[in-house]
């Protein structure tokens, strides 16, 4: 080895340990990167303002609960204020988000009703240094500092489609319960569950109606399409709500088990409809797992932690042979 390579290779070596030992410069007795989190020494307060007043938010207030309790045995307290519309709708959504705004929480965790306009009020909090993430239905296009929860709604509802097909044969009537026109999610699942219809010919969608996410409403178009369509062979809910209504009119009718609805989510009365064979088959998400992470994220993110931009929380399909 020459002198010339030797005093490059020592250089090397000092600069390395250089940097080595510059990682752990201690500042006020901790490691540098550590001294950046900030200790909680107060109440937070956090706000979850979910998309409208509905069952499957209860198990999303049961996941932000358990968090709590976890942080609250670790010295940290936490006062969650849970604001829900009495309906979708978003002008009643935005209101709620700039009230409390105004009062600067430590945290915002929202269901966006309708994500474009939804952006327009998040990136003023985020802007104004609230901590803001979206939970449920997303507003990718703002600057929401995380998402936690599914967003796969297409596959959900092509997976649900096929699954309909098969089970009536690839050929008849079937109709479509489209949710809330301005959210994603049912869009979404409305689009994949059309796309595998269009797989098969012999399939005809003879009608496609918004309920609004409002289980009363979903009863009574249920019921008219039956009406409409005597020979209907299936049924799509893209929603939690819908599946239950169209099962309530279908097992009304006297035609449990004669037609197949397919829908989303597990609450009780979906359930029981699978239980008597009335729904057939459901996606089911993981609600619980986006309560209880938004806490999470929302603790980290007052500490100063770095957290991801996306928390997917998945779905599976579920039929009555998954129930005990």
């Amino acid at each position: 080895m020459t002198k010339k390579n030797l005093i490059g290779l020592t250089l090397l070596l000092v600069l390395l340990v250089t940097a080595t030992v510059g990682a752990y410069v201690k500042i006020d007795g901790n490691p540098y990167q550590a001294s950046l989190i900030k200790p909680i020494k107060k109440t937070l307060n956090f706000v979850f303002i979910p998309k409208t007043v509905h069952p499957w938010y209860e198990e999303v207030k049961d996941g932000v609960n358990y968090a709590i309790r976890e942080f609250e045995k670790q010295g940290i307290k936490i006062n969650v204020t849970w604001d829900a519309p009495p309906v979708p709708d978003i002008s009643t959504q935005i209101s709620k988000f700039e009230s409390h705004m105004a009062r600067r929480p430590d945290g915002i965790a929202i269901a966006c009703v309708d994500p474009p306009t939804n952006a327009q009020v998040i990136n003023e909090a985020v802007k104004a240094g609230i901590n803001v993430i979206t939970f449920d239905n997303d507003s990718p296009e703002s600057l929401r500092l995380a998402y936690v929860g599914h967003n796969k709604d297409y596959e959900d509802g092509f997976e649900l489609g096929e699954y309909l097909a098969k089970k009536i044969g690839y050929k008849g009537e079937v109709a479509v319960l489209t949710g809330t026109p301005t959210a994603p999610n049912h869009v979404g699942r409305t689009k994949g569950f059309l796309a595998a219809m269009a797989k098969y010919p012999d399939i005809k969608v003879v009608a496609q109606r918004a309920d609004n996410d409002v289980l009363d409403k979903a009863v009574e178009i249920a019921e008219s399409i039956l009406q409409a369509y005597p020979n209907i062979k299936g049924f799509f809910g893209c929603n939690a709500s819908n599946p239950i209504g169209i099962a309530r009119a279908v097992k009304d009718a006297g035609k449990a088990g004669k037609i197949c609805i397919v829908g989303m989510d597990d609450l009780d009365e979906t359930v029981q409809f699978m239980r008597e064979g009335v729904i057939d088959a459901v996606k089911v998400q993981r609600q619980w797992e986006q309560g209880y992470w938004s806490v999470k994220y929302l603790v980290a993110l007052n500490e100063g932690h770095t957290i991801p931009k996306e928390h997917p929380t998945g779905s599976r399909i579920m039929t009555k042979a998954d129930l005990k």
